[in-house]
């Protein structure tokens, strides 16, 4: 068997309340794909990370051609034949394709000085052996995404790269653009390159992947080749972990519709989205990365404006043109990005938790400090959150006490739907514990929850009914009577179940 050109082994990577990969090993073998497969959250990114040199292992060894290396930097992994192609290509727009290629890396003449002439000659050379006719002197901004793409693996070509990682490379691509970049693939593979291939899409992995790799909660837990596993054994692999947190038993009477959406519509993020949510209930959303989940519920919550369809709210049409619109209807929505959306940081607790209900918490248009202070604890303290006093500034805060900030805020605005995305994600298990106790009070309150979760445990475990969504589009609602994560995953993933023969 061919030596790995690529060797990871025992790499362990911590963050403050969170072990993102626990003494996980890989290998990368010369002319193959090996397709690194989990759930969101599994670890995946924080490996490609460490191995592009944005972060540093806390233990663990890498070697490259049998030699132990360390990656401080980027540049630093590029040296030793390791490139990154991304879903969303790092390229600068106003630079000529042949100087994306050899951008930090130029061939020079004798004076020191860059040469252009061979600059563009040798990229040219590149692009045409990839077949990929694009002339190297036009303007970058000309391109495609898919163009994009082919000049991301020129640049990898272009540094000599053994190791090519390519990050859900066909999330934005056409099924046309998407037989282009696995013919590429295919041409790598013959140049002798180990290529590690992100994907959620089973189809895809199953088409170009000779190996596997399986991460579940920062853990490597399956490897193998790809001929000889079943797409049934892969999803177990994914999906069977042991449930670490028990979620709190609801005895809550569901009661008529409160927010009906019908044929929801986005040019280009989703399509003919229908759902309905009841008085009292949790709606759980699922979905990979591309589904669409968080696109839907900003429509909803009028971040972004729909290209058709009709949402009702207690039989009353309506139409949030703003967040605004949505918050006087009855309808929140706690974003998954807290800390760009969620809290204004550098101000305390008290005022983000006020923010939203500054009618009632002024007189005459002067804000009082005490009506705002005694608002902040009322919800604050539902939710137990810790902090040394409602003057402490939010950006101080753990990120589960962050997000009981946001939740809290909107509770004030005393709403009848509220949108939930991503409520646990990057916090420790104490913390999601106490939000799913209070998703649980909010729904006996009746309150409807629309939850986005990607993570299984807690879809499952949380939700009366489950929307599944792929790549835009709902593939499934179903009743969560002893429904299997294999189930969820199958849908999500577009895996279609094996016939007996």
């Amino acid at each position: 068997m061919t030596d790995p050109i690529l060797t990871l082994s025992g790499i362990s990577k911590s963050f403050p309340g969170v072990r993102a990969l626990h003494e996980v090993s890989l290998e990368l073998y010369p002319g193959q794909v090996t397709a690194l497969i989990g759930e969101n959250g599994a670890g995946k990114s924080t490996l490609v990370k460490t191995m592009t040199g944005i972060y540093q292992p806390d233990a663990g060894e890498i070697r490259v051609g049998g030699q132990l290396v360390t990656l401080p930097t980027a540049i630093s992994a590029s040296d030793v034949g390791i490139t990154a192609i991304h879903q969303e290509t790092v390229l600068f727009d106003e630079l000529s394709v042949a100087e994306n290629i050899y951008l930090g890396h130029a061939p020079k003449n004798r004076f020191g000085l860059i040469d252009w002439g061979k600059m563009r000659r040798e990229a040219q050379e590149t692009l045409d052996s990839m077949a990929a006719g694009i002339d190297a002197g036009m303007p970058l901004k000309e391109l495609g995404i898919a163009k994009k793409h082919l000049v991301a693996v020129a640049r990898a070509l272009s540094v000599d790269a053994q190791v090519v990682i390519m990050d859900e490379p066909t999330a934005a691509l056409s099924q046309k653009e998407i037989e282009e970049l696995y013919v590429l693939v295919e041409l790598l593979k013959k140049d002798g390159k180990a290529i590690l291939f992100i994907s959620h899409k089973f189809d895809e992995i199953y088409r170009i992947a000779d190996r596997y790799t399986v991460f579940r909660d920062g853990e490597q837990v399956g490897k193998g080749f790809i001929k000889d596993t079943p797409q049934a054994d892969i999803v177990k692999l994914m999906v069977g972990r042991s449930v670490e947190q028990i979620f709190p038993a609801r005895q809550v009477t569901i009661g008529d519709t409160v927010l009906e959406v019908s044929g929801l519509s986005h040019p280009t993020e989703f399509e003919n989205v229908s759902f309905s949510v009841k008085k009292g209930e949790i709606l759980g959303f699922y979905g990979l990365v591309g589904a669409g989940r968080s696109e839907v519920m900003q429509a909803v919550f009028g971040m972004t404006k729909p290209s058709a369809g009709t949402m009702m709210l207690e039989g009353q049409t309506i139409a949030p043109k703003t967040p605004a619109d949505a918050v006087s209807a009855g309808i929140v929505y706690v974003p998954e990005e807290r800390g760009k959306q969620g809290v204004i940081t550098g101000e305390p607790i008290f005022k983000n938790v006020s923010l939203p209900s500054l009618d009632k918490t002024s007189r005459s248009g002067f804000l009082r400090m005490a009506e705002e202070y005694a608002l902040a604890r009322t919800y604050t303290e539902r939710l137990d959150l810790r902090a040394s006093s409602l003057s402490q500034n939010v950006s101080t805060l753990s990120g589960g006490n962050q997000q009981k900030v946001v939740i809290a805020k909107w509770l004030a605005t005393l709403p009848k739907v509220i949108i939930l995305d991503e409520p646990t994600k990057g916090i420790d298990i104490g913390s999601k514990a106490a939000v799913h106790e209070f998703m649980g009070e909010l729904v006996a309150q009746g309150l409807s929850v629309i939850m986005v979760s990607s993570e299984l445990p807690e879809v499952l475990g949380m939700s009366d009914r489950i929307v599944v969504m792929r790549e835009g589009l709902v593939v499934d609602t179903l009743e969560n009577n002893d429904l299997q994560p294999e189930t969820l995953v199958s849908l999500a993933a577009g895996i279609v179940e094996e016939k007996a023969a």
